[in-house]
């Protein structure tokens, strides 16, 4: 089993920044899909984006333009640059993982088997 333990969670005002941090305990899959989500209280889960082994990535809606996830060299760390925060961004982050085959896809949350235990975001107004 991957650990993967999330940083860089806190407070900001609207239109601030922050970046989440993600290291993983080692590197797990050749093929894989490695991703954040989040809840806010009272509400499901949500996928935030993902990245591939191929460097494929794909946000939210409520996220594109203004997140960004990527890797750090050697993969074992993933990031999320979050700009422009709103208030409604506010939730507890989660980092998670899982290998695919070669023609998976990584839109299944179902198949997220690797989750860190989070880290909270909070957006005031």
């Amino acid at each position: 089993q991957v650990r993967l333990v999330e940083s860089g969670g806190g407070s900001v005002q609207a239109g601030g920044s922050l970046r989440l941090s993600c290291s993983a305990s080692e590197f797990f899959y050749d093929r894989y899909c490695f991703g954040w989500f989040r809840q806010a209280p009272a509400k499901e889960r949500e996928r935030v984006a993902f990245v591939t082994d191929a460097g494929v990535t794909d946000y939210a809606s409520s996220v594109k333009g203004r997140f960004i996830i990527s890797q750090e060299y050697g993969k074992n760390t993933l990031l999320l640059r979050m700009n422009n925060l709103r208030p409604e961004d506010t939730a507890m982050y989660y980092c998670a993982a899982h290998s695919r085959d070669r023609w998976g896809t990584c839109d299944d949350d179902q198949k997220y088997s690797n989750w860190g235990q989070g880290t909270q975001v909070t957006v005031s107004s």
